[in-house]
């Protein structure tokens, strides 16, 4: 079992208040319908230590505290307010507890910015308030907070086991939904939750900051319509990741969804697999269904990582043991051989019939002796080419469906798969099919930390997931970026031009910059004068040429037939000139059309694209994918968050569906991919070191088996970015 990772250097000031000493319940309430009332009797039941200050100015006593008028009517400090007014109250309560001092306070009002039109301007109000009194606030428009181990329940939630996730959700009833399946599991608890609303003033970066340092979540978990500020939220979880794991849930990957999303929260759902690329980028560990979120969650805040993805699987029926290898195969974990020494240990266990490679299959020798499991599993775990143990089958199970006398047995192998757990750094992970009915060898493990799932699925996206991680830390040392780029004058007045004349870069100038820092483009010429192309003709030699048409006013150049293939000789290029400029004057006979540009034909390969979108949400975003079907129907495209490492570029790579292709089909030879990791490295670096570039696509790039050739490059400016 891993070690309890240490906390992150205390940094945020959200523990403050999150874990608060004394809070003001405004509209508290006797009524036991109202949020007011129900927060004072989650208080009280929950055993909370510190002081309740209850506000109501028609009431002296509430639930036996003291009631106050106002906030300024308490004679003692306060950590935190929870707010349970309309709307049109709280930026006036806001001011109010900034005048007394208070740190935070939770708004549970909806009627924000959610709704529009009145509700944005009145959110407005709320954080000029917030601001100028130096209170930070959760909402509006939030389910609440909680923090057990602190005795603070202000959903009045009854039944929610103190445990070690933390819990961020934009949804109250995925909350509900969380607790009452810990509840029915008996094993998971919870640390803190915040249901963050509309965001007003702390984002999921400043939550996620919050439960990295907070000592009793060891790992932090986060259901997601929308991120106000992603890429801080990125720089945010690459920190905690390197400390204790971060499971995701995020919603809104089909149009319907992000509609849902923004009508709920007013948030702004951008790209799915765009997002989910960025967060695993960072270590975030994604889950893809709503019911995995607890069951990985529970398997990371247990076990944290395994080594590796190699899995041993020992099962007590060949059926189960099939469905395993299905799933963990499905998943992108392996099912290596068990080494000759470990074979060996299992037959000396097991009956002559039983089946010793990876899945090992029993084959009836555990019927009369459950323990022997525990054996096997101890075996396999010794196996040097295994990272994680995967028990499937009726273990728990065989005093209900054979002796009861077999409980003995059962029991005693619950313990040694405890004592196992404790001694091996391999994570161990047991599906029964008896885990719905909870019998007692079943209990202990709960008991003791060794996760038990009533699902194949469910275990094997845990195990999935503790080999993602582990694979991340272990490569932590080598996500540092490539090399940084330095601006060029020259570059940079080329930028200035484009802005001044309102323009995006031209094809020449686009590859222009490439060429600056380092990437290989082939030779061009531009050319505005029919008689220069006999001098163009003898300096390329005898490679086919392509003509394309230069203007900015003819973005679509084939469409206006403004490109011209396989020319050859001054003759072919005059005649190529004429037909560009007679095709581009009467597509468009007020085009600005500066000449033709000439280079050399690419040689045939494999099409890929590169692109780079300054998000609204994440800021600059790398893409890379095959061309043609690939991207345009398939849309089978890898994301990163730049500036990149050499291993973000590799992962690219490897990451989409037709990477099969890179690596040659049917005699094809393989790509050349260092010299891709390469250009996405440039490509990144130079992103990064002109602001003024807005978008880039170079669209095609040819993929060849000694480098690659960039045949078109398209770079869209910035304009509200000065150039130097």
């Amino acid at each position: 079992m891993q070690a309890t990772p240490q906390s992150l250097e205390r940094k945020s000031p959200l523990h403050d208040f999150l874990a608060p000493n004394s809070i003001a319940i405004v509209g508290a309430s006797s009524d036991p319908t109202k949020r007011g009332y129900k927060a004072m009797v989650g208080l009280i039941k929950d055993g909370f230590k510190g002081a309740i200050y209850p506000i109501n100015p028609k009431a002296d006593m509430i639930l036996g505290a003291r009631a106050y008028p106002s906030l300024e009517a308490i004679p003692y400090g306060v950590d935190l307010a929870l707010i349970c007014t309309p709307a049109n109250t709280v930026p006036g309560l806001i001011e109010l507890c900034g005048k007394k001092g208070i740190k935070g306070a939770v708004i549970l009002a909806s009627g924000f910015k959610e709704i529009g039109g009145e509700g944005v301007k009145l959110e407005q109000q709320v954080l000029d308030a917030a601001r100028a009194g130096n209170v930070r606030i959760i909402g509006p428009n939030t389910s609440g907070m909680f923090n057990l181990h602190q005795k603070v329940n202000l959903l009045a939630l009854a039944n929610v086991k103190p445990g070690n996730i933390g819990f961020i959700s934009q949804s109250g009833n995925m909350l509900l939904s969380l607790v009452l399946e810990a509840e029915h599991n008996g094993h998971v608890g919870f640390s803190t939750y915040v249901g963050p609303g509309n965001q007003t003033d702390i984002g999921f970066n400043d939550y996620l900051r919050y439960l990295g340092e907070e000592p009793n979540t060891k790992v932090a978990t986060l259901y997601v319509e929308g991120f106000r500020d992603g890429q801080r939220f990125l720089n945010v979880a690459r920190e905690v990741t390197a400390r204790k794991p971060v499971v995701v849930y995020k919603s809104g990957s089909t149009e319907q969804g992000k509609k849902a999303a923004s009508s709920h929260t007013g948030a702004l759902a951008g790209s799915y697999g765009m997002t989910v690329d960025l967060l695993r980028q960072v270590g975030v560990s994604v889950v893809q269904d709503s019911d995995e979120i607890l069951p990985v969650a529970e398997g990371l805040g247990l076990m944290q990582f395994a080594r590796g993805k190699r899995i041993a699987v020992i099962s007590d029926g060949g059926g189960q043991a099939t469905i395993a290898s299905d799933r963990l195969s499905e998943a992108g974990l392996e099912i290596p051989e068990l080494s000759a020494a470990t074979q060996a240990k299992l037959r000396e266990v097991l009956f002559p019939q039983a089946s010793v490679v990876n899945p090992v299959d029993v084959a009836g020798s555990t019927d009369a002796n459950p323990a022997l499991l525990a054996d096997c599993m101890a075996i396999a775990a010794g196996d040097p080419n295994i990272d994680a143990v995967f028990l499937v089958g009726m273990f728990g199970g065989y005093s209900i469906r054979f002796a009861e006398d077999l409980l003995g047995g059962e029991m005693r192998g619950a313990e040694a798969m405890i004592e196992l757990a404790k001694h091996t750094e391999k994570p161990l992970v047991v599906y029964s099919l008896y885990a719905p009915v909870k019998p007692p060898a079943l209990r202990r493990l709960h008991e003791e930390g060794v996760p038990v799932y009533p699902s194949i699925e469910h275990a094997v996206r845990a195990l999935a997931a503790l080999g993602e991680r582990g694979i991340y830390l272990a490569g932590l040392d080598a996500q540092a970026t490539g090399p940084a780029i330095e601006e060029d004058a020259e570059m940079q007045a080329m930028f200035g031009r484009a802005q001044n004349e309102g323009r995006d870069l031209f094809e020449y100038e686009a590859k222009s910059l490439l060429r600056t820092h380092g990437v290989d483009v082939a030779p061009e010429a531009i050319v505005s004068n029919p008689a220069e192309l006999g001098e163009v003709a003898a300096r390329m030699g005898d490679r086919p040429l392509v003509m394309k048409v230069v203007s900015k006013d003819i973005l679509h150049k084939s469409d206006a037939g403004g490109v011209k293939l396989n020319l050859q000789g001054e003759a072919a290029l005059r005649e190529a000139f004429d037909q560009i400029m007679t095709s581009c004057r009467a597509y468009d006979p007020n085009a600005d059309i500066r000449g033709v540009l000439v280079t050399p034909m690419a040689r045939k390969g494999t099409e890929i694209i590169i692109g780079v979108v300054r998000d609204p949400i994440f800021g600059p975003v790398l893409m890379f994918g095959l061309g043609g079907i690939f991207v345009e129907i398939l849309e089978d495209v890898a994301f990163r968050s730049i500036p990149v490492s050499r291993e973000d570029a590799r992962s690219m790579i490897d990451q989409i569906k037709g990477r099969k292709i890179l690596e040659g089909v049917r005699g094809e030879p393989p790509v050349d991919k260092e010299a891709l990791v390469d250009l996405l490295l440039k490509v990144s670096g130079i992103v990064s070191a002109y602001p003024q570039l807005s978008e880039l696509d170079l669209n095609p790039v040819i993929a060849y088996p000694d480098g690659y050739a960039v045949v078109d490059a398209r770079i869209i400016t910035n304009r509200s970015v000065a150039s130097n």
